[in-house]
């Protein structure tokens, strides 16, 4: 409902006529060749009408009729269009008559749902004072009218959240402006002169990019750095009653004695547990202040991280305290109202940050273990050699849809040790591409179990069409192919089909590595393939055929048809090579921090 209330708003239900929605009334009334054509928009308890055409009743004719009592009332309920010939015939309004268009003299109707983001937001509709049989041509004509007004609200919605945006973009940014114009009052600057309100504009802005916990102790490092000058900047975390420093990777390890300075339990006489306790920044300007207030062995312990004065700002989120932030100085070191001022606001960027970051590092972790959980362990392929790879993004918050399987064949077959293998990229970098590529996996494996004895083509074209009828908006693209040894040869076929799929590579003995280019449609949903079709080639002993993954070939730099000749290069001058070897021979083509997720799979025809 507040997803309809808000798009109401945006369509304009003033008094006032709303251009972009009259101009739909008027299409409507002339496609339909009515006298009478309105967009009614539903908000919490009523209708309105930001574009008619023929009600001379106008805009305010909707005033104080519940939605029940009207037809376009019934269409929003409902979410289904509504065609009426005669109103008064209608054994469906027998009970309940419609108000609105019996007051209006209207009989005939046809009224289209207004949908955005699955949400039925109004109705569009054409009525007549008189019986009707509607023909299926206008019929058609005005459902491809409101699906037009239905992308109106649509893009009218986006602009509204563009603008918000951009607004809280802007009031970020005059926050810290008026920190700024409050530092520059207050004619107070920080010890090492630099600008506190500069500092926290690059903290807004800076912070709010950081993707990893790592990313942000490393942009928090460098903000307060140069101002501050500090020896020590280090973020702790409350787990199980603890504070507990995050690990850092840039700094030197803590040394023997100093772990106690940054990690403590919440009850103990400690300046990070006194920050998380009482929600306030705590400081101590000296090692005697900091020992009278916390005891000996607290300061020994930060003496020894080379800490002689300290600031604890807490990390809060939603009215709760989740960390604490520690700057420490190796001097002594007295913190003034505006730098106090300016830790504390840094502190609530760091938050944010830290909170973003947890979620998405959370997120990220769960989606590489079901993407790790779905690359099993290939089978045993009696007369074949098999060999993956498998190499994640240099980008640790990037979890990509790419795979690869191995299995039998189903027993049917005339081969008993006939095998299955195939590669594939679901489009994205997410939990979503990773969940969708676990569900890809499974489909196609019983897509091909379904249909012993026939070719990889009928799995994916089966595979689709499971995809359609269960309304998985998979895209991407694949690779399917049937290894079966061939009669009497001692070679082995292999038959395939490719769904938009870079193309696997040959490699023959005393030859150079065939780019094997047929190839259909990717998978898209609603874009129709076409019939599939299967490729077959012969390998002889001593071939090795590779299928990857684009990650392996589109990266910048370069084309993808060069990258692709330099991998063929290299699979044809290490085709003797152990599988594993080749594999890493070949993905050493993509340097050593990959852009994208790269999956490898090489099957080998050995010799005798």
């Amino acid at each position: 409902m507040e997803m309809r209330d808000s798009a109401t708003r945006r369509a304009g239900p003033a008094p006032v006529p709303d251009v972009g929605m009259e101009r739909f009334a008027r299409l409507a009334a002339s496609v339909m060749d009515v006298p009478v054509a309105l967009v009614v928009l539903a908000e919490a308890d009523r209708l309105a009408l930001p574009g008619l055409v023929g009600l001379k009743e106008g805009r305010n004719a909707l005033h104080g009729l519940p939605l029940s009592r009207s037809l376009c009332g019934r269409v929003t309920a409902t979410g289904q269009p509504l065609i009426v010939t005669d109103v008064r015939d209608d054994a469906r309004f027998a009970a309940q008559p419609p108000v609105a268009e019996r007051r209006w003299g209207l009989v005939s109707y046809a009224g289209m749902p207004l949908t955005v983001s699955g949400r039925v937001l109004g109705v569009l509709c054409a009525a007549g004072p008189s019986a009707r049989a509607w023909t299926d041509a206008q019929l058609a004509d005005l459902a491809d009218l409101a699906a037009a007004c239905s992308a109106e609200l649509r893009s009218r919605a986006a602009a509204r959240s563009a603008l918000m945006a951009q607004q809280h973009a802007e009031r970020d940014h005059r926050v810290a402006e008026r920190a700024r114009a409050a530092a520059e009052q207050a004619g107070v600057r920080a010890q090492a002169g630099w600008d506190a309100a500069e500092l926290l504009l690059r903290a807004s802005q800076e912070l709010a990019g950081a993707a990893t916990l790592d990313d942000v102790q490393h942009l928090l490092r460098n903000l307060v750095g140069d101002p501050l000058k500090p020896v020590r900047t280090s973020l702790s975390l409350i787990q199980d009653g603890r504070l507990r420093p995050m690990p850092d990777t840039e700094t030197e390890p803590v040394p023997p004695g100093g772990g106690p300075a940054l990690s403590c339990a919440l009850d103990e006489n400690h300046p990070l547990a006194h920050a998380a306790r009482e929600r306030r920044l705590v400081s101590a300007a000296d090692p005697g202040e900091l020992a009278h207030a916390y005891g000996e062995d607290v300061a020994g312990a930060f003496a020894l991280l080379d800490v002689r004065a300290l600031v604890c700002v807490p990390l809060t989120h939603a009215g709760e305290v989740h960390g604490v932030l520690l700057i420490g100085w190796g001097e002594p070191h007295h913190a003034g109202p505006s730098e106090r001022a300016v830790l504390t606001a840094i502190a609530g960027y760091v938050s944010q940050a830290v909170q973003r970051a947890s979620v998405l590092d959370e997120r990220v972790s769960v989606a590489r273990q079901l993407q790790s959980a779905m690359l099993t362990d290939l089978p045993a392929a009696p007369g074949l050699d098999l060999a993956a790879l498998y190499l994640a993004a240099a980008a640790d918050d990037l979890v990509g849809g790419d795979w690869y399987d191995a299995f039998p064949l189903p027993g049917q077959t005339p081969a008993p040790s006939a095998l299955t293998v195939a590669v594939g990229d679901i489009t994205g970098h997410d939990m979503q591409a990773a969940a969708v590529m676990g569900q890809t996996r499974a489909m196609l494996r019983q897509a091909v179990l379904d249909h012993p004895g026939l070719g990889p083509a009928a799995a994916v074209t089966a595979l689709q069409r499971a995809c359609g009828v269960l309304s998985l908006n998979m895209s991407g693209t694949l690779l399917l192919g049937h290894l079966a040894p061939a009669a009497r040869s001692g070679n082995w076929s292999f038959t395939w089909t490719n769904a938009g799929h870079p193309p696997p590579l040959l490699a023959r003995p005393g030859a150079p590595a065939e780019c094997l280019e047929e190839h259909g449609v990717l998978l898209f949903p609603g874009l129709d393939p076409g019939p599939r079709h299967d490729h077959q080639r012969f390998l002889e002993p001593g071939s090795v055929l590779l299928l990857y993954t684009d990650g392996l070939v589109d990266r910048p730099g370069t084309t993808i048809d060069e990258a692709t000749a330099e991998v063929a290069a290299v699979l044809a001058a290490s085709r003797d090579r152990p599988l594993p070897d080749l594999l890493n021979a070949v993905a050493a083509v993509a340097g050593d921090h990959p852009d994208d997720d790269i999956a490898l799979l090489a099957i080998r025809v050995p010799h005798g």
